[in-house]
């Protein structure tokens, strides 16, 4: 396969540098507007790795089934669907998912210990992602599926959603949501698993991670579904031309292509998304405005230079962050 991605210089060659405002959403706690968002989620998605490999598994129940504070994380095992991945040093990192709301809450950190029955996770990094990847999946406008999939390839057909874990080379790991409609979420080809990137909130984590430690595992799934394709495997990315212009939409065709190989796929019912009863969707917490959370983490965040200072004051601006956001997912999905 020709135009294979090996280096981050030919990676941002396609899809540009990060731009250093991004970043300043990133902060390195669970503020109050994080605990309010984890105290009404009913499931996460969970990745664990140690430094050699990554793992992905859920987590879900009632609403506020994980909890935490300023400094950590609390993850009850029992809520997980496999919990024998946790284990103290692991890396961490997870999407919560909160109902109706199409952006997501990702923590990462590392788990310090396990007691009385909890994971307890360091929280390194907490920062709210874009909703365009719950958007295209139509992710809370599913409905509950009449028959459960009985194999994989019936998964692979109908999935909208997936969420990406992978880990880099200090072992640090990061888990990202990718949706999609169906037939464009991903493909089966050869044995080689494919799917594309599309604009999302530019960081462009998971690809740098996936040039320097490509091995890769992901949840893939059906909205409306309560069984979970568990991928593994190992990861390239590509400009191929006839592989990217399979997944056009809207007449627009993906810059870049990622294919999973040594392909580990298995079928799983997941009592996590059975706990959480996200369809059809329930009403939307009052308490959570992603907006308002973009522009508080801008402040929180530590840099203090120049350019943070003045992203603090143009977010600060009432109506600002919310208008922007509309616009983008209006005419930046594809």
């Amino acid at each position: 396969m020709s135009d294979r991605i090996e280096t981050v210089a030919a990676l941002e060659g396609v899809v540009g540098k990060t731009p250093p405002p991004v970043n300043l959403k990133v902060i390195d706690h669970l503020d109050e507007t994080a605990l309010r968002w984890i105290a009404v989620s009913p499931l996460a998605f969970a990745g664990f790795g140690d430094g050699a490999s990554i793992a992905i598994t859920l987590a879900g129940g009632n609403p506020g089934f994980a909890s935490g504070d300023r400094a950590g994380l609390r993850l009850p095992l029992a809520m997980l669907d496999d919990p024998a991945l946790v284990e103290p040093g692991r890396a961490f990192s997870s999407l919560f998912l909160a109902p109706g709301i199409g952006e997501t809450l990702r923590v990462n950190g590392r788990v310090a210990e396990v007691r009385d029955g909890d994971a307890l996770v360091t929280v390194e990094e907490c920062y709210v992602h874009c909703a365009k990847a719950l958007i295209r999946s139509g992710f809370w406008s599913a409905t509950p599926v009449e028959a459960e999939a009985n194999a994989v390839a019936d998964v692979v057909a109908g999935a909208r959603f997936m969420a990406l874990a992978t880990i880099d080379a200090g072992g640090r790991a990061d888990l990202s949501p990718k949706g999609d409609p169906a037939g464009r979420m991903v493909r089966l080809d050869d044995g080689c698993l494919w799917f594309a990137d599309r604009p999302g909130n530019r960081r462009t984590d998971s690809f740098r991670n996936i040039i320097v430690q490509p091995r890769v595992a992901a949840a893939l799934l059906v909205p409306g579904s309560h069984s979970v394709a568990i991928v593994r495997g190992t990861a390239r990315l590509t400009t191929d031309e006839a592989v990217r212009a399979r997944f056009t939409v809207q007449d627009k065709v993906p810059r870049l292509a990622i294919g999973i190989e040594d392909l580990a796929m298995e079928l799983r019912p997941s009592p996590a998304l059975e706990r959480a009863r996200l369809w059809p969707v329930g009403e939307r917490a009052a308490d959570i405005n992603p907006a308002g959370m973009f522009a508080a983490h801008v402040k929180l965040n530590k840099n203090k230079g120049l350019a943070a200072r003045l992203a603090g004051a143009v977010v600060s601006i009432p109506g600002f962050m919310q208008k922007g956001l509309d616009k983008d997912y209006k005419s930046n999905l594809y």
